[in-house]
């Protein structure tokens, strides 16, 4: 993390500034215009159009290619040999092994401790600032502006600015604690700044993250601006503040002494998602929970309370809750015309605001939104734990540097500790069929493990796809353990998008997906994977494999033409075949397609879900063009285990030319998936000689040896 806190700067030279911005040896400069930096803020109060720069304690940026490299997880960057942490602080440059693993997370106390230090420099008009560890992101990252709620500090992100900070350019808006510019302004002022920065930019979308009243704020300047590409990232947005708990406060505060004055941020505490506390409904209850618990309330915020009290003062808090009034209503007025794709991440246990609810009004309401819900978070989702921001946004989809999403350029491979939270997951899986893993060696060896597969790529892994894709979370997850790989799969675009609203699952469901490099098939992103030198996992058989009949456990259904050939030898892929069994050992299916097919209600169903679901090899014949979403009855089994075989590699280097011939290229072809038939052949046929097949001979094992142990298989 670079020097915390911020840089501000006059709007008058900002233009300037951003767009002839050089580096040299840590420091951002713009022509000889000297920067002053008092311990974490300059800020210079002379207009309401101001604007920050970027950290001067960060070098030069890197592309992606540069800093993610390959889908591998390694990461290189170039740093000043220390970075200042505040003041007199010191802390060493990241490590290669990966772009978080360092990271500082910051608290509430941070938030509070630096709210001291900015509003205590406080005065003037509201102003845009950058935090300075936000300064090391790529080339080309879009702009985010952080529109804060109710406390206007600005510092609403601070849990997530050094993340935030590698993939975007970051401002936030500070509004100081005695202005009283109306909301009507308010969006003046960032409508100004986002039609000057897609003046600068046009073909790059601008964030607009904003929470509660912030929210307002962002769909009020997107509904003004339909013609800038805006994406709306909104946290418990405040369109229903008619229905908050919170109505009678406002009439209760423009008659409060000010003795009472501490109690107020108290008021704000008890709305971070105890669900212990009772609902503010009434004044009465209000003043209960003032006059009656105030002791309690010393006792709690502790030395917290002086600084809340600072950031909303009595006639602080009640300008803004007239604001947030006007706000509401000025926002859902305008909501017919908002254009801009948009996520609104919700709180469960909001006591502020009916969030889950609105945000499935306003979903209604937008034509590109998607809902992110988060359970166990109160009003204040961006300062409390289990919210990841940068990677909810990854996760979602919402990430992109131009007008379009591309999935292989846009991606951003996970770091280890979010790697470690998405198969936490799938812990229970990989624990209950202990998979054993085998690859192939150049001398036609067979070990356990994932050495024979080639660490340079581009690597093409073509498979068999087992019952509901089953085998896909343990064999990543082995993946990126060994190898450090990172395997971009080939998915179906129902994880993507939805042709409509339905029965078929939420597309929150394939967050995690996304998050380890799942891109839709299309020629265009097989290309473009081969082309970035992947490792890229391809299923034939698709969805038809995936959702297979009675019986028909570890059949290929492939096309009858080379689909992959042509297109890995052009860059010389190596293709690896492989086969998985295992899930006759879990469940077996007992009420199929067929089965369903001859329900009238079933099959209405069926033709409902796939109607919802993008169409894919509709040009197709045979049996893999039936591509009916459906959901197989499966009867479970006390968990067998999986095995996963790795055949030895098809070289294509060289064959460039002979295998543009089709004749050629379907030989390949063939050889290729009837090396899968192989390995599926052969894991059938060894499994049976394997004593720890069944789950209790494992427990047994592990019981005796440790839980983390590896437990023995067949010999090979």
């Amino acid at each position: 993390m670079a020097a915390t806190g911020a840089c501000v700067f006059h709007g008058a030279v900002f233009s300037a500034l951003r767009r002839d911005r050089t580096w040299s040896n840590g420091s951002c400069k713009s022509g000889s215009m000297a920067i002053h930096n008092a311990r974490r803020f300059a800020v210079s109060t002379t207009s309401t159009d101001q604007v920050v720069s970027s950290s001067s304690e960060t070098t030069a940026t890197s592309s992606v290619s540069d800093l993610f490299g390959n889908g591998r997880f390694e990461k290189t960057y170039e740093h000043a040999a220390t970075e200042i942490v505040g003041v007199g602080a010191e802390k060493e440059s990241p490590s290669k092994s990966g772009w978080e693993d360092t990271e500082v997370r910051r608290s509430l106390k941070d938030y509070f401790e630096q709210s001291v230090e900015l509003i205590g420099s406080d005065g003037g008009p509201p102003r845009w600032f950058s935090p300075l560890e936000c300064g090391s992101r790529m080339d080309n990252s879009p702009l985010l502006l952080f529109l804060p709620g109710i406390d206007g500090v600005g510092l609403g992100l601070i849990k997530h600015h050094e993340k935030l900070g590698k993939i975007f350019d970051v401002w936030c808006l500070h509004i100081p604690v005695r202005d009283r510019t109306p909301f009507t302004e308010l969006v003046k002022l960032v409508e100004k700044t986002v039609k000057n920065e897609h003046q600068y930019s046009p073909k790059k979308p601008i964030y607009l993250a904003g929470e509660s009243l912030g929210a307002c704020l962002a769909l009020c300047v997107a509904a003004r601006n339909p013609h800038i590409d805006i994406v709306l990232i909104l946290s418990n947005p405040a369109t229903c503040f008619s229905k908050s708990p919170l109505q009678p406060v406002i009439s209760l505060l423009e008659f409060m002494p000010e003795s009472l004055q501490v109690s107020l941020p108290y008021i704000l505490n008890l709305l971070k998602g105890d669900a212990s506390r009772l609902p503010l409904a009434d004044v009465g209850v209000i003043l209960q929970l003032i006059v009656g618990e105030l002791s309690q309330d010393l006792a709690a915020l502790s030395s917290h309370l002086s600084v809340l009290a600072d950031i909303l003062p009595v006639e602080t808090l009640n300008w803004k809750f007239k604001m947030l009034k006007h706000a509401s209503a000025d926002s859902n007025s305008c909501l017919h015309a908002v254009k801009a794709q948009t996520l609104i991440l919700c709180s469960g246990r909001d006591q502020l605001l009916p969030s889950i609810e609105e945000g499935g009004r306003l979903h209604q309401f937008l034509p590109k939104c998607e809902i992110r819900r988060f359970s166990n978070n109160g009003h204040f989702l961006f300062l409390e734990d289990g919210l990841d921001l940068a990677a909810t946004i990854r996760g979602a989809g919402f990430y992109r540097r131009s007008q379009y999403v591309d999935y292989v350029s846009d991606f951003i491979p996970p770091s280890a500790a979010e790697v470690r939270n998405i198969f936490e997951k799938f812990s229970f899986i990989t624990f209950a069929t202990s998979p054993v893993l085998l690859s192939t060696l150049e001398d036609g060896a067979i070990v356990r493990g994932l050495a024979g597969i080639p660490e340079e790529g581009p690597v093409l892994l073509v498979g068999y796809h087992m019952l509901l894709g089953l085998e896909l979370a343990p064999m990543v997850g082995q993946f990126f353990k060994e190898k450090n790989i990172i395997l971009r799969g080939m998915a179906h675009p129902m994880l993507f998008m939805k042709m409509k609203e339905g029965s078929l699952p939420d597309l929150a469901t394939y967050d995690s997906f996304r998050m380890m490099g799942a891109v839709p098939v299309t020629a265009k992103n097989f290309y473009k994977l081969l082309s970035s030198k992947a490792h890229v996992l391809l299923y034939p058989g698709g969805m038809r494999e995936a959702l297979h009949r009675k019986g028909e456990e570890y059949r290929l259904f492939w096309p009858e033409e080379s689909e992959f050939i042509r297109m890995a030898a052009r860059f010389g892929a190596k293709i690896v075949p492989f086969g998985v069994v295992g899930e006759d050992d879990i469940g077996e299916v007992v009420f199929d397609y067929e089965d369903q097919m001859k329900i009238p209600v079933l099959k209405k169903r069926i033709e409902e879900l796939t109607n919802e679901a993008v169409r894919l090899r509709a040009d197709v014949h045979g049996e893999v063009a039936n591509q009916d979403v459906h959901f197989p009855g499966i009867l479970p089994k006390l968990p067998g285990r999986f095995y996963y075989y790795f055949g030895k590699p098809f070289e294509t280097e060289g064959r460039k030319e002979e295998l543009r011939d089709r004749e050629n290229a379907h030989k390949l072809y063939l050889q290729v998936k009837g090396e899968v038939e192989n390995c599926l052949a052969y894991l059938t046929s060894k499994r049976e000689n394997d004593p720890y097949r069944q789950l209790w001979p494992r427990l047994a094992y592990q019981a005796k040896h440790g839980f983390t142990s590896e437990v023995p298989t067949f010999k090979f």
